[in-house]
């Protein structure tokens, strides 16, 4: 391999020739695990995008000409075109200020920008970097990524999930037996249950949509330590409007720069809100992997798609699959929620340095939520089946339809007329009848699923 020099306020080091990253960016390599979790592409783009709107900005404030602005420009359009994806190899397992990161982007932009000049007129660190720190582009990043993120994938997602649910609802209106504690209850219909998987999803979406709305608010003008060192006084408002503009969102230059430094709070309750949004699909799943148990020795309710072989010795057999899938996220989905809570605890003074393992793990959760709710609308819920048979079968047999009868017979005679069935083997019709609480005529009266639904 060739080999340049590469000069920073350390020294010279050798960097590939191929390579359009500088000093730090090699420094970093040198130095830091390799060949492990890199950064993740969301947030290099949103990097790309400050820089591209900060070169705008410092040209309108009189500190860039229109040269270096144009260059600059260029050479981020040419990273946001996805020309140079191989440019960005750094690990989140850095300084947890993400400076390197920075300084990768700065010195890729700077690299590409002299290429078209044909010589070094852009530097990374005064004209690409100018009136900003790595401490307040690196948390502005993150609020842009994990936003943008969260409206191109995860809320469609999560959109289609709850049509999807919609019409299981309509489709199932159908009577069958109620379970609490995992034992027979009283009655309820499947459309029933199916309305409180999509309520649940529903209100985890207006929750996350709303503590979502803080990421808009941003660190840049910041600079190093809050107060905006370097900047002029307009900057962060400048550059929300430019960001606004280039990303057809709405942000805004946060009024307070030294809780955005300090503070990652906005990131974990939005985490929090994915977080519990993942628990309450580990719910849905498992209730369905329990409702689909057998096929006939099992609970047999419902009758999931076919989508693999599920043994590589039984024959035949199909196993609930994407239940176990998407159960999985969200356990690692909770576990990124704790890591990410406990990141933002470890801020000391003016900044918070996890800032890299941090957006590496809410990144890694959006990005699996999406999916996953992608692949278990699409492989599980449009095909899920009411195994009506079975449901009407499991509900004849059910003893908690002896409930109906306690207002009338009182608790304690509607108890024994249970227990009694159940240690007989009896129906509760029958049951009814050796024991005399109530005649024939009543029971039928009184015993009416459809009336207890």
């Amino acid at each position: 391999m060739k080999f340049r020099q590469e000069e920073d306020s350390i020294g010279v080091i050798d960097v590939p020739e191929e390579a359009f990253w500088g000093a730090q960016t090699q420094r970093s390599l040198t130095n830091f695990p390799q060949d492990v979790e890199t950064m993740p592409e969301n947030l290099i783009r949103a990097i790309v995008y400050i820089k591209k709107a900060a070169a705008i900005v410092n040209a309108n404030e009189g500190k860039l000409d229109e040269e270096k602005r144009d260059l600059i420009i260029y050479a981020a359009d040419e990273i946001l075109k996805g020309k140079y994806t191989d440019q960005f190899p750094l690990t989140i397992w850095q300084t947890g200020s993400g400076t390197q990161t920075n300084m990768n982007v700065n010195e890729v932009i700077s690299h590409i920008a002299n290429a078209k000049k044909g010589e070094k007129l852009i530097h990374p660190n005064d004209h690409v970097n100018m009136s900003q720190s790595s401490n307040d582009v690196f948390p502005t990043a993150m609020h842009l990524s994990t936003f943008i993120n969260l409206k191109d994938n995860l809320f469609p997602a999560i959109e289609e999930i709850i049509k999807s649910l919609e019409k299981l609802e309509k489709e199932n209106d159908i009577i069958k037996t109620g379970r609490t504690h995992l034992q027979d209850a009283t009655p309820v219909k499947l459309s029933q249950e199916i309305s409180g998987w999509k309520v649940m999803v529903e209100r985890d979406y207006e929750i996350l949509k709303e503590v979502s709305k803080y990421l808009r608010k941003l660190a840049i003008g910041g600079t190093a330590v809050g107060t905006g060192i370097n900047a002029k006084k307009n900057f962060g408002d400048e550059m929300a409007s430019e960001l606004s503009k280039e990303l057809a969102s709405e942000f805004v230059s946060d009024t307070n720069k030294f809780y955005q430094l300090s503070s990652k709070n906005a990131l974990v309750n939005t985490h929090g809100a994915i977080k519990t949004l993942a628990s309450d699909m580990y719910k849905i799943a498992s209730d369905i992997r329990f409702s689909s148990c057998g096929p006939r020795c099992g609970i047999g309710e419902l009758i999931i798609p076919a989508n693999e072989p599920g043994s590589s010795i039984m024959p035949g057999k199909v196993n609930p699959t994407q239940v176990e899938s998407i159960t999985m996220v969200a356990i690692q989905i909770m576990a990124n929620d704790l890591a990410i809570t406990m990141a933002n605890s470890q801020g000391q003074m003016q900044l918070n340095t996890y800032m890299p393992l941090i957006i590496y793990n809410m990144d890694q959760s959006i990005s699996l939520l999406s999916k996953s709710l992608t692949c278990f609308r699409k492989n599980l819920l449009e095909g899920l089946k009411a195994n009506q048979e079975k449901i009407k079968e499991n509900l004849d047999r059910s003893l908690m339809l002896v409930t109906s009868l306690s207002p009338h017979i009182g608790y304690d005679k509607a108890s024994k007329i249970a227990k009694y069935a159940y240690q007989k083997g009896l129906t509760l019709r029958e049951a009814s009848h050796e024991l005399g609480y109530i005649d024939e005529k009543d029971f039928d009266k009184y015993v009416k699923p459809e009336n207890m639904v």
